[in-house]
């Protein structure tokens, strides 16, 4: 079993004792809904729609208001398509483990969906949906697009690839962008998403490591599947970046960290 950095992180127990377990062991352990609990319950006690609700709204700017909402839009339609494929993943998915995890995922980005749907109405947006197809970039709609065409195709290792490992990463290294230097609230929220987005790589990583290791001819598919996706990719992080004013020196630092995440199951 590979090692997960990102999954272990997401644990709130003792990180060691469950390490000690066996392979078998480790996996049921981590995919299970007793872990889901575990993880989920110290951040989510106590909040008003994903954020703490003594935060004070901050005073933006008209424009950084306007800003906001379009990065916003965005966040929404890449939650979405996780919501959506992560649904789908359930019915294919290889076994009971994979079936389970996929639940609590599933569990995961509704919950993301709303709190974003929330935040932008707490911006003054009144048709969320009508903004979202207005201002959402065509790249993440497009990615939306090929993620959904995979998983309909019952594609396994490619929907896991394209969701859990490249939509994951991505939406984990601007999440971690905008945070530094948002308003309060906005921060609060996606901080409190990132901490999912860890288990949800830690999955993917762990599932497709194992999968390669059996079936070496499967990291053919898996590169073309990344060469179709790339230019979405690039297309979505330089435009989610620029929507949180990332300036343009700072932001190959910033793909450098999503690279890694790729780089680590052997694709540059």
């Amino acid at each position: 079993m590979l090692p997960n950095p990102m999954l272990e992180k997401s644990m709130s127990r003792d990180v060691s004792e469950i390490n000690d377990l066996e392979p078998d062991a480790f996996v049921d352990r981590v995919h299970s809904f007793e872990h889901w609990f575990d993880s989920v319950e110290g951040y989510l006690t106590g909040l008003d729609h994903g954020h703490r609700s003594d935060l004070a709204e901050a005073e933006l700017t008209a424009d950084e208001r306007e800003r906001l909402i379009k990065t916003l839009c965005n966040y929404t339609v890449a939650e979405t398509a996780a919501l959506e494929a992560s649904s789908g993943l359930v019915r294919i998915a290889p076994n009971h483990n994979s079936k389970v995890f996929l639940s609590t995922q599933v569990v995961d980005e509704g919950r993301h969906v709303e709190v974003i749907l929330h935040r932008l109405g707490e911006l003054g947006v009144e048709n969320p949906q009508e903004r979202i197809e207005q201002d959402a970039g065509a790249g993440i709609q497009e990615f939306r697009r090929h993620l959904l065409e995979l998983v309909d195709g019952g594609e396994w290792e490619a929907s896991i690839f394209a969701q859990n490992v490249i939509l994951e990463a991505m939406e984990f290294t601007v999440f971690q962008a905008h945070l530094q230097n948002a308003d309060p609230i906005t921060a609060d929220l996606l901080e409190r998403i990132v901490k999912d987005e860890r288990r949800h790589i830690g999955f993917g990583e762990n599932e497709l490591g194992r999968r390669l290791q059996a079936n070496p001819r499967l990291r053919e598919r898996i590169a073309s599947i990344k060469q179709d996706l790339d230019p979405m990719v690039l297309a979505t992080f330089e435009d989610s970046l620029a929507r949180i004013g990332v300036p343009r020196d700072q932001r190959p630092a910033l793909g450098r960290d999503y690279l890694q995440v790729v780089a680590r199951l052997g694709f540059e």
